[in-house]
């Protein structure tokens, strides 16, 4: 989240201390990911806290299947972000908007607009929404109920001509303005194998007429931001209670260089996929780990240090860079790793960072670590999905541990860093979340339930070859300097309210 921001780490800051859709409708997004050198770990870390609340709720089941056209790059050495375009109004614009799994609100810029950047460094062409000039679009009025369900999601207010407004202030000091509009969303709908364009919904989005902060810097600058939270403005649940949708979704992130992926509105079906419950009513998508396991040896924590309460708990969270362990398990964990490679690597610490110089191949050194969850699902995570390669001296690689703490906290984040070449899927609607070890780089297969009960299933690789780059693997895009901010904070006030 800017929420966000989707990023991946850098090298930078170690670098310098060492001298980164009868039938039924569903959404398939692939992924873009951009580019930034340069920035530091401290930096990520900072990003990596903001995130936006939001609450559990039931929709009914979908009843077709969506496709959106997102293509995407991942790179894990290089800070980046996830977008897919959105086409609005009538006639129909279209719009980058950053993919946020953390916040709930789809929100574009309007026009006129205060502060918003006019172009981006990430080689796109920024546009701004203009209601008046949409045929379809309504303003949402104070004492509609949608506004009611925006005050779940942001500080709103009514103006003197009785618009329905938000404000989000994010926790690195930026921040956006503006109101509600009610207006046409444009879609692809996948029916067998063919691809049907042009379909719409109505849907509740943000009018930015006013961008602060990070937000107004053209090097990462898109149209908004696309929120997949779960309150009852977030587009998912908007598409979702239409039966548009499933009320669930699913990723796959290429962990590879040049990376990509796969944003699926609706439960991707892998053989192989665990599943443990959601913690019931809770702002995020909080799970509950029971223990940490290296190289098969269950470390010596104490169980309460993984409990939920307000200010504890353990969050699944694709938008967070980085991965976080409460404060009381983050030694051990270091010092477990440590000792199991003593013998072949060389230790450093770099700005409060363990790190390790080897000629070695991590995968043949390093142990594999294991998150035991409720319900006896595992999480089994490779070296690669808790180091970071930062540089080389003198021909050795010097690697460093990915997985941080947050002083002072007893929350544990699970962030791309070990998300990556996973499907994970969010089952909201039965309140569970699942993974499966994947290669992300191929199709995936997605299900859902008829209105008679049957259970269909798509392959997203298997559409017609002209339109399978709309919603397959990533085109590449070239390296550009960008990195959005992040959603409220989890830690810069009071801790997961």
């Amino acid at each position: 989240m800017p929420p966000a921001i989707i990023q991946v780490i850098a090298a930078a800051a170690l670098l310098l201390a060492l001298s980164v859709d009868g039938e039924e409708k569903r959404m398939v997004l692939s992924l873009e990911r951009a580019s930034h050198d340069g920035v530091g770990m401290s930096q990520l870390r900072h990003r990596d806290r903001v995130r936006h609340a939001r609450l559990l709720q039931q929709q009914p089941s979908a009843s077709g299947i969506v496709d959106f056209s997102v293509q995407g790059t991942y790179d894990p050495y290089l800070v980046g972000l996830y977008y897919t375009r959105v086409k609005l109004g009538t006639p129909a614009k279209e719009f980058y908007v950053q993919i946020d799994t953390g916040s709930d609100v789809l929100w574009v810029s309007c026009n006129p607009c205060d502060g918003c950047p006019t172009s981006s460094g990430l080689q796109i062409e920024l546009d701004f929404f203009d209601p008046p000039s949409s045929s379809t679009a309504s303003p949402i009025s104070c004492s509609d109920q949608r506004c009611a369900l925006g005050a779940q999601s942001s500080d709103s207010g009514c103006s003197g001509h009785n618009q329905c407004g938000y404000t989000f202030q994010y926790g690195d000091g930026s921040g956006t303005s503006g109101y509600y509009v009610y207006d046409s969303m444009y879609f692809d709908s996948i029916v067998g194998n063919s691809l049907a364009s042009n379909n719409s919904a109505p849907v509740v989005f943000g009018c930015s007429t006013s961008q602060t902060g990070d937000l107004t810097k053209p090097d990462r600058a898109v149209d908004g931001i696309f929120g997949f939270g779960q309150q009852g403005l977030s587009v998912i649940s908007q598409l979702s209670s239409q039966g548009i949708t499933p009320y669930s979704f699913s990723h796959c992130l290429r962990g590879e260089s040049g990376g990509g992926g796969i944003l699926v509105l609706g439960q991707i079906v892998e053989p192989n996929i665990v599943y443990t419950p959601l913690v019931p009513s809770q702002p995020h998508y909080n799970v509950y780990l029971q223990s940490i396991a290296v190289n098969g040896q269950t470390l010596n924590i104490d169980s309460s240090v993984f409990a939920t309460s307000s200010n504890r708990g353990t969050i699944i969270d694709s938008g967070t860079t980085l991965a976080y362990i409460a404060e009381e398990a983050y030694d051990p964990f270091v010092t477990a790793i440590t000792e199991t490679v003593s013998g072949s690597v060389r230790s450093l610490l770099a700005k409060g960072n363990q790190c390790y110089l080897t000629t070695l191949s991590v995968s043949e050194i390093f142990p594999q670590v294991t998150l035991n969850f409720a319900g006896g699902a595992s999480m089994i995570l490779r070296p690669q999905d808790y180091l970071l390669q930062q540089n080389s001296i003198g021909g050795a690689a010097v690697w460093c541990i990915g997985i941080q703490k947050i002083q002072g906290q007893g929350i544990t984040i699970l962030g791309d860093l070990v998300l990556k070449d996973k499907i994970v899927v969010y089952d909201i609607a039965g309140q569970r979340i699942g993974w499966a070890n994947y290669d992300c780089s191929s199709s995936v297969n997605v299900s859902t339930t008829t209105s008679t009960g049957k259970t269909e299933f798509f392959n997203a690789g298997q559409v017609d070859s002209s339109n399978a780059a709309d919603y397959m693997l990533s085109k590449l895009i070239p390296s550009a300097v960008v990195a959005l901010l992040l959603h409220i904070a989890f830690f810069g006030g009071p801790p997961l309210l």
